[in-house]
């Protein structure tokens, strides 16, 4: 019987909550509350994208920062990343053709 081994991309479960400074559980409790957004799932084997590092890392400074929970942290990522958007959009919106940067003077 010939077994063909499939290389599964992402970071596992284990090496990414080590990265993370964080325990595997504490990582599929973010999953599951839809926090952290794996690129595979099977059975017991969760890959992530590097890039998730990123957003666990804001994760744990909004939750220790703001002594929010868990539960309320992924509604405040939204309103932070909607605001970001809004942001860039009202900087290329509001800048005249040809000016790359704002100089101030007062």
């Amino acid at each position: 019987m010939a077994t063909s081994l499939v290389r599964v991309p992402g970071i596992g479960l284990e090496a990414f909550a080590r990265a993370g400074g964080l325990h595997p559980e504490q990582v599929r409790r973010l999953v599951r509350l839809g926090l952290l957004d794996p690129v595979a799932v099977s059975g017991n084997d969760i890959r992530f994208p590097p890039s998730q590092l990123v957003l666990l890392g804001r994760i744990e400074r909004l939750h220790a920062g703001l002594a929010l929970n868990y539960a309320s942290l992924g509604v405040v990522i939204d309103l932070l990343d909607r605001i970001e958007r809004l942001e860039d959009a009202l900087r290329h919106r509001s800048r005249p053709t040809g000016v790359t940067s704002w100089t101030r003077t007062d």
